[in-house]
Protein backbone atom coordinates (compact mmCIF):
# COMPACT_ATOMS: atom_id res chain seq x y z
CA UNK A 1 0.00 0.00 0.00
CA UNK A 2 3.02 2.18 0.76
CA UNK A 3 4.12 1.71 -2.72
CA UNK A 4 1.60 2.55 -4.73
CA UNK A 5 0.49 5.19 -2.43
CA UNK A 6 4.79 6.55 -3.42
CA UNK A 7 4.00 5.26 -6.84
CA UNK A 8 0.96 7.52 -7.21
CA UNK A 9 2.55 10.67 -5.58
CA UNK A 10 5.34 10.57 -8.28
CA UNK A 11 3.10 10.52 -10.66
CA UNK A 12 1.21 13.49 -9.21
CA UNK A 13 4.78 15.39 -9.21
CA UNK A 14 5.46 14.55 -12.37
CA UNK A 15 2.27 15.87 -13.99
CA UNK A 16 2.34 19.54 -11.74
CA UNK A 17 6.23 19.76 -12.81
CA UNK A 18 5.36 19.44 -16.04
CA UNK A 19 2.69 22.17 -15.93
CA UNK A 20 4.45 24.48 -13.52
CA UNK A 21 7.53 24.24 -16.18
CA UNK A 22 5.29 25.45 -18.35
CA UNK A 23 3.00 28.37 -17.10
CA UNK A 24 5.36 29.33 -14.50
CA UNK A 25 4.39 29.37 -10.71
CA UNK A 26 2.32 32.31 -10.40
CA UNK A 27 0.08 31.61 -14.03
CA UNK A 28 -0.82 28.51 -12.57
CA UNK A 29 -3.70 27.85 -10.76
CA UNK A 30 -5.43 25.53 -8.01
CA UNK A 31 -7.81 25.04 -10.89
CA UNK A 32 -5.30 24.12 -13.91
CA UNK A 33 -3.49 22.05 -10.88
CA UNK A 34 -6.76 19.86 -10.39
CA UNK A 35 -7.53 19.76 -13.98
CA UNK A 36 -3.98 18.77 -14.74
CA UNK A 37 -3.50 16.15 -11.78
CA UNK A 38 -7.06 14.57 -11.81
CA UNK A 39 -7.65 15.94 -7.91
CA UNK A 40 -10.97 16.95 -6.10
CA UNK A 41 -10.68 20.39 -4.50
CA UNK A 42 -8.80 20.21 -1.50
CA UNK A 43 -6.92 17.37 -2.34
CA UNK A 44 -3.69 19.32 -3.06
CA UNK A 45 -3.82 20.69 0.38
CA UNK A 46 -4.31 17.33 1.71
CA UNK A 47 -1.66 15.70 -0.14
CA UNK A 48 0.88 18.31 0.00
CA UNK A 49 0.03 21.38 2.42
CA UNK A 50 -0.01 23.83 -0.13
CA UNK A 51 0.74 24.90 -4.16
CA UNK A 52 3.66 26.24 -2.71
CA UNK A 53 4.66 23.05 -1.38
CA UNK A 54 3.82 21.16 -4.08
CA UNK A 55 6.00 23.73 -6.92
CA UNK A 56 8.68 23.09 -4.37
CA UNK A 57 8.65 19.42 -4.54
CA UNK A 58 8.22 19.89 -8.55
CA UNK A 59 11.21 21.65 -8.76
CA UNK A 60 13.38 19.72 -6.83
CA UNK A 61 12.48 16.93 -9.06
CA UNK A 62 13.52 19.04 -11.86
CA UNK A 63 16.87 19.88 -10.32
CA UNK A 64 17.93 16.37 -9.34
CA UNK A 65 17.06 15.19 -13.21
CA UNK A 66 19.33 18.31 -14.05
CA UNK A 67 21.78 16.86 -11.93
CA UNK A 68 21.45 13.39 -13.10
CA UNK A 69 21.64 14.58 -16.92
CA UNK A 70 25.28 16.05 -15.68
CA UNK A 71 26.84 13.26 -14.10
CA UNK A 72 25.59 10.55 -16.73
CA UNK A 73 27.71 12.95 -19.24
CA UNK A 74 30.38 12.82 -17.31
CA UNK A 75 29.96 9.19 -16.57
CA UNK A 76 30.04 8.44 -20.29
CA UNK A 77 32.52 10.68 -21.61
CA UNK A 78 36.35 9.82 -22.00
CA UNK A 79 37.26 12.81 -19.47
CA UNK A 80 35.70 15.66 -17.64
CA UNK A 81 35.87 18.15 -19.85
CA UNK A 82 34.70 16.03 -22.64
CA UNK A 83 31.44 15.27 -20.41
CA UNK A 84 31.02 18.90 -19.57
CA UNK A 85 31.20 19.50 -23.59
CA UNK A 86 28.33 16.59 -24.66
CA UNK A 87 26.26 17.90 -21.80
CA UNK A 88 25.80 21.11 -23.09
CA UNK A 89 25.66 19.89 -26.76
CA UNK A 90 22.44 17.52 -25.38
CA UNK A 91 21.08 20.95 -24.48
CA UNK A 92 21.26 22.46 -27.73
CA UNK A 93 19.78 19.60 -29.06
CA UNK A 94 16.90 19.14 -26.95
CA UNK A 95 13.72 19.07 -29.52
CA UNK A 96 10.98 22.16 -28.86
CA UNK A 97 8.21 19.60 -28.51
CA UNK A 98 10.69 17.61 -26.12
CA UNK A 99 9.81 19.19 -23.05
CA UNK A 100 7.00 21.71 -21.46
CA UNK A 101 8.88 24.54 -22.42
CA UNK A 102 12.28 25.53 -24.09
CA UNK A 103 13.48 27.59 -21.23
CA UNK A 104 14.92 26.08 -18.05
CA UNK A 105 12.90 26.10 -14.85
CA UNK A 106 14.88 26.76 -12.57
CA UNK A 107 15.78 30.01 -15.11
CA UNK A 108 11.73 30.75 -15.32
CA UNK A 109 11.39 30.60 -11.40
CA UNK A 110 14.44 32.28 -10.61
CA UNK A 111 13.24 35.40 -12.53
CA UNK A 112 9.50 35.09 -11.32
CA UNK A 113 10.33 35.06 -8.14
CA UNK A 114 10.97 38.27 -6.05
CA UNK A 115 14.24 38.56 -3.84
CA UNK A 116 12.05 39.20 -0.48
CA UNK A 117 10.45 35.56 -1.67
CA UNK A 118 10.86 34.02 1.76
CA UNK A 119 10.71 29.99 0.55
CA UNK A 120 10.66 29.92 -3.45
CA UNK A 121 13.85 31.85 -3.85
CA UNK A 122 16.16 30.76 -1.35
CA UNK A 123 15.35 27.11 -2.46
CA UNK A 124 15.52 27.91 -6.24
CA UNK A 125 19.03 29.48 -5.19
CA UNK A 126 20.51 26.51 -3.48
CA UNK A 127 19.35 24.02 -6.55
CA UNK A 128 21.32 26.50 -8.63
CA UNK A 129 24.16 26.36 -6.25
CA UNK A 130 23.79 22.70 -6.15
CA UNK A 131 24.24 22.73 -9.88
CA UNK A 132 27.21 25.05 -9.80
CA UNK A 133 28.82 22.86 -7.27
CA UNK A 134 28.46 19.44 -9.88
CA UNK A 135 29.96 22.27 -12.38
CA UNK A 136 33.02 22.92 -10.21
CA UNK A 137 33.93 19.31 -8.93
CA UNK A 138 33.73 18.34 -12.94
CA UNK A 139 36.59 21.38 -13.78
CA UNK A 140 38.42 20.17 -10.12
CA UNK A 141 38.46 16.25 -11.47
CA UNK A 142 39.62 17.83 -15.25
CA UNK A 143 42.69 19.70 -13.65
CA UNK A 144 43.77 16.90 -11.26
CA UNK A 145 43.94 14.98 -14.97
CA UNK A 146 45.80 17.50 -16.11
CA UNK A 147 43.04 19.12 -18.70
CA UNK A 148 43.62 22.18 -17.15
CA UNK A 149 46.36 24.37 -15.57
CA UNK A 150 47.35 23.82 -11.89
CA UNK A 151 46.48 27.82 -11.94
CA UNK A 152 42.66 26.98 -13.05
CA UNK A 153 39.87 27.95 -10.79
CA UNK A 154 37.45 25.33 -10.68
CA UNK A 155 35.11 27.13 -8.92
CA UNK A 156 35.43 30.49 -11.28
CA UNK A 157 34.80 28.23 -14.03
CA UNK A 158 31.79 26.59 -12.55
CA UNK A 159 30.02 30.03 -12.68
CA UNK A 160 30.85 30.51 -15.74
CA UNK A 161 29.63 27.73 -17.58
CA UNK A 162 26.48 28.04 -15.27
CA UNK A 163 25.74 31.56 -16.88
CA UNK A 164 26.42 30.60 -19.95
CA UNK A 165 23.86 27.48 -19.64
CA UNK A 166 20.97 29.77 -17.99
CA UNK A 167 21.53 32.12 -20.99
CA UNK A 168 21.25 29.51 -23.58
CA UNK A 169 18.24 27.49 -21.87
CA UNK A 170 16.67 31.22 -21.61
CA UNK A 171 17.33 32.21 -25.05
CA UNK A 172 15.83 29.08 -25.91
CA UNK A 173 13.00 30.41 -25.15
CA UNK A 174 12.67 32.99 -27.96
CA UNK A 175 10.19 31.97 -30.67
CA UNK A 176 12.72 32.90 -33.56
CA UNK A 177 15.31 29.95 -31.53
CA UNK A 178 14.96 27.10 -33.24
CA UNK A 179 18.33 26.20 -34.95
CA UNK A 180 20.18 28.65 -33.32
CA UNK A 181 20.27 26.68 -29.82
CA UNK A 182 22.49 23.99 -31.21
CA UNK A 183 24.91 26.60 -32.70
CA UNK A 184 25.30 28.32 -29.23
CA UNK A 185 25.33 24.99 -27.33
CA UNK A 186 28.43 24.07 -30.25
CA UNK A 187 30.26 27.35 -28.88
CA UNK A 188 30.06 26.74 -25.79
CA UNK A 189 31.34 23.51 -25.76
CA UNK A 190 34.30 23.97 -27.97
CA UNK A 191 34.86 26.95 -25.46
CA UNK A 192 35.22 24.08 -23.02
CA UNK A 193 37.31 21.91 -24.64
CA UNK A 194 39.69 24.90 -25.65
CA UNK A 195 40.49 24.95 -22.08
CA UNK A 196 42.99 22.10 -22.26
CA UNK A 197 46.37 23.82 -22.81
CA UNK A 198 48.45 22.76 -25.59
CA UNK A 199 51.96 22.83 -26.91
CA UNK A 200 53.41 23.53 -23.54
CA UNK A 201 50.62 26.20 -23.02
CA UNK A 202 49.82 26.73 -19.47
CA UNK A 203 48.28 29.55 -18.99
CA UNK A 204 46.31 30.99 -16.16
CA UNK A 205 42.04 30.04 -16.54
Amino acid sequence: MGRQASYERDEVVSKAQALFWAKGYRATSLKDLETALNLRPGSIYAAFGSKEALFAEALRRYAGQSRDQVRQSLKAAKSPLAGLAAHVRALGCVRPEAAPSRACMLVKTLLETPDDDPVLRPQTEEMMQGMEAEFAAAFAAARAAGELPDSADPERLARRLQAEIFGLRAYAQRSDAQGKVAELAEDIARDLEALTPRNGDAASV
